[in-house]
């Protein structure tokens, strides 16, 4: 299994390991099995259960496949809409244990997941042949539409400890301070904990202070450094968040 270092905003290279042909195959074949048991429903309703074949006597071939297009619109979008709703994950991806992101360390959006389903159109060309090869001959597992859309798919099933995630160790009884943590995703908090675990490994407080201040930012918050020190804050964070998301062991 193949890695890629992923540079973050903090200028700090995250390795992950990126997730094996057979996982993202697999993770398709769910995936479609899905779709195809939502298209089966869908024509069992449409022809037996409302009887609305008669609808399709007399039209044209074309109308007839716009009528079919609109019936099995929502599993043609299905990757679009799921990943942009789970975070770079659909239900065989989850299943799977893995993710879509994004190369340069930010959390991909619907614009990069927009760009990948296009790019799908190509992919699964020629029986999905073309996605195929290009997994197998590009650096990160990439398809093409990950290529375009500067992203890669991750293996989230690493053998590491709660000191590796974004998982923290909390007490019932613990009070959080800042409700603000709420804007940040799973991924934001990865960064920032993968950061500040090695920032404290090698007593690096120049990442440290940007990894503050870059928080400090995104959740406007402003705290009183005489009271506060960044590392009681970046910690506060860490377990804030565990707290409001319910991600505590």
């Amino acid at each position: 299994m193949s890695q890629i270092a992923i540079n973050t905003s903090q200028n700090v290279n995250i390795s992950f390991n990126t997730a094996s042909v057979g996982e993202r195959m697999l993770a398709f074949i769910i995936d479609l099995l899905i779709k195809v048991a939502f298209v089966v429903i869908v024509f069992y309703l449409f022809f037996n259960i409302f009887d609305l074949g008669y609808l399709l006597s007399g039209l044209d071939q074309w109308s007839i496949m716009a009528i079919y297009i609109v019936l099995t619109f929502p599993a043609q979008i299905y990757p679009l809409v799921l990943e942009s709703l789970m975070e770079g994950q659909t239900p065989g991806k989850k299943i799977m244990k893995i993710k879509v992101v994004k190369i340069d360390g930010y959390q991909a959006g619907f614009g990069d997941y927009l760009i990948r389903w296009v790019f799908r159109l190509v992919d699964i060309s020629f029986a999905g042949v073309v996605g195929l090869i290009s997994m197998i001959v590009s650096r990160n597992n990439q398809r093409l539409g990950d290529i375009a859309s500067g992203t890669a798919v991750i293996s989230l099933k690493n053998n590491i400890n709660i000191s590796h995630t974004i998982l923290e160790n909390i007490h019932e009884d613990y009070i959080p301070s800042f409700p603000q943590v709420i804007a940040l995703s799973d991924n934001d908090m990865r960064i920032i904990k993968d950061n500040y675990t090695k920032a404290l490994k090698i007593d690096d407080r120049q990442i440290i202070t940007k990894l503050s201040d870059k928080i400090k930012s995104i959740l406007k918050l402003e705290i009183d450094s005489t009271k506060m020190t960044e590392r009681q804050f970046i910690n506060i964070i860490i377990k804030d968040y565990n707290y409001y998301t319910g991600k505590d062991n």
